[in-house]
């Protein structure tokens, strides 16, 4: 089909949208505001590290996640070519462990796979017996609530759950300290810009179930991490099969307005070296992080796209990362790591064990063996050197902190993991801007769920005829602000827009989320409970027995 699509952003909504589109015959034009493409999926090379011919030292936003349920982006890989006969999604790895460090105790690994080796059954084993902290009754509770969640019919999650907090769906206000630490923060800050005290009961206990599902089912994954630094087995071979297809990439492009003439967009103003043009299209998809959108909001355009009037009222925050170049791996576990009592809730991973055909020594000025990437989820809590939270501290602070939370988690119990002598280099994300010592700016924060939000998120089909959204902040089945859910998104602002053209091609595949089919009667029963406006059975029996 002859028609030209602007699509402006080109993180992995951008790309995602105009993969689909290219695939279809379109004539697509990217606009991207930065140098690289892949937004906040990138990676992020330490400038002027390397030495002697040698690669900068590659660094990340933060570390990925590609969990089972993460079947957009993946199909989207699958469908990127890599290699001589593979695609992208070739260099996913399947993690089988999780570490729970806390602080001066022993550290918990747990299974991230159902039990496959005898080795699994013994870590299995262990992770049961093993003493949490959390009392028994509580630990029986919170096991109720997620059931009464599991069980609970979509309208109710919608209607009840989607405008209460997590901490409060799972009574955390009432419980021990440990229960809050591990079962009520610790849980819930493995996922993306999730933080239980906001976060609505709806989207984190729909994400428990996901993750739980994966955890257990031996046909499924629960977590899985690229072999390789981002843009080498992801975003390079990506843009660059779709440059083949003929997409057209604009780099150091900001969109700065979108004008509108009521019904429809008339264009978009963007600014580069060169100055200010309006670019001009068929077709519009804005795949633009939720604050830069919100920046573009004219009065116009909040009158010509009422749907997307209240972008400013949905909140971002900081999680950002921190890498920690090492002269000997650490690989600490096959898997992800959480800092239960870390305040600034930190959480890793040792990028060597997973990046098999990586020779770090190439890198950098060829010391470094390993690498720990680290996200920094809480950025308003004080830390425990300097007293501050980390929006307020310099560099050389932050990675201090870091550093120190580090130390207190995983040097105990005998073992002194984190030393100073193996630490070769550090690098803060860059897009933490310091304007001066003690004042941090954030360039790429992300979108949060917060309990009752979703009336403020839009459709990908907006007001406009030829306009279309793309990006996390949009209705979703994913629902969390995550690289899936940005695919996502992409794919049903695509099927929007072919619509709008009277395209016959057929519309990008779309996979609502999966529950084990057991559920299914108990949530029907809850349903007819819902419509006859009675509480859901299980709430019943715990107040019959006083909480």
């Amino acid at each position: 089909m002859d028609k030209t699509v602007a699509i402006l952003g080109g993180g992995v909504a951008g790309l995602s949208a105009a993969h689909e589109l290219a695939e279809r015959g379109f004539r697509v034009r990217v606009y991207e505001r930065k140098s690289v493409l892949g937004g906040k999926a990138r990676s992020i090379p330490m400038a002027n590290s390397g030495t002697g011919n040698r690669a900068d030292l590659p660094g990340e936003h933060g570390f990925r996640f590609f969990p089972g349920f993460y079947k957009h982006v993946a199909d989207t890989m699958q469908r990127t070519p890599y290699g001589a006969h593979g695609n992208t999604y070739d260099n996913l790895s399947v993690a089988t462990r999780m570490l729970l460090a806390r602080a001066g105790q022993t550290e918990i690994t747990w299974l991230a796979r159902s039990p496959r080796t005898l080795e699994d059954f013994r870590v299995f084993l262990i992770q049961l017996f093993t003493p949490f902290g959390v009392p028994v009754d509580e630990m029986a509770y919170f096991v109720s609530r997620i059931l009464t969640y599991a069980t609970s019919c979509q309208k109710r999650r919608f209607a009840e759950y989607e405008n209460i907090p997590w901490w409060q769906f799972i009574d955390a206000p009432r419980m021990s300290k440990a229960y809050q630490a591990y079962l009520g923060q610790g849980m819930t800050r493995s996922m993306v810009a999730m933080r239980a005290e906001e976060s609505s009961a709806r989207t984190v206990g729909t994400t428990h179930l996901q993750l739980l599902f994966g955890l257990i089912s031996p046909d499924r994954v629960f977590d899985r991490l690229l072999s390789g630094p981002t843009n080498d087995v992801w975003i390079q071979p990506w843009t660059s099969y779709l440059e083949k297809l003929g997409v057209e990439f604009h780099r150091d492009s900001k969109v700065v307005e979108i004008g509108t003439d009521g019904e429809r967009v008339t264009g978009a103003t963007v600014q580069n070296a060169a100055g200010s043009s309006t670019v001009t299209a068929d077709f519009y998809i804005a795949a633009l992080p939720v604050e830069a959108m919100a920046a573009l909001m004219t009065e116009d355009m909040k009158r010509a796209a009422p749907s997307l009037a209240n972008l400013d009222k949905l909140k971002t925050r900081w999680m950002n990362g921190i890498q920690f170049y090492l002269s000997q791996d650490l690989p600490l576990a096959h898997g992800h790591a959480i800092y239960l009592d870390s305040p600034w809730a930190l959480t890793s991973i040792s990028q060597r064990q997973f990046w098999t055909n990586v020779d770090l020594s190439q890198y950098g000025n060829g010391a470094v063996r390993g690498i720990l990437s680290v996200d920094i989820s809480d950025w308003e809590a004080p830390g425990v050197v300097f007293g501050k939270p980390a929006r307020e501290c310099t560099a050389e602070e932050i990675k201090e902190e870091v550093w120190t939370q580090l130390k207190q988690h995983l040097n105990d119990s005998g073992a002194m993991l984190i030393q100073d002598e193996n630490l070769v280099a550090w690098f803060l994300d860059p897009d933490i801007e310091f304007p001066n010592p003690s004042s941090a700016t954030n360039a790429e924060p992300l979108l949060i769920n917060t309990a009752g939000s979703l009336q403020y998120r839009p459709e990908a089909q907006v007001e406009l005829e030829n306009f279309f959204v793309a990006s996390d902040y949009v209705r979703t089945y994913t629902d969390i602000a995550c690289m899936e859910a940005a695919n996502e998104a992409a794919r049903r602002a695509v099927n929007c827009l072919l619509v709008a053209a009277g395209s016959s091609a057929p519309p990008a595949q779309l996979w609502p989320l999966e529950e084990p089919a057991f559920l299914k009667p108990l949530q029907e029963i809850d349903r007819i409970r819902f419509a006859l406006g009675r509480p859901h059975h299980l709430d019943i029996i715990r107040k019959t027995l006083g909480g």
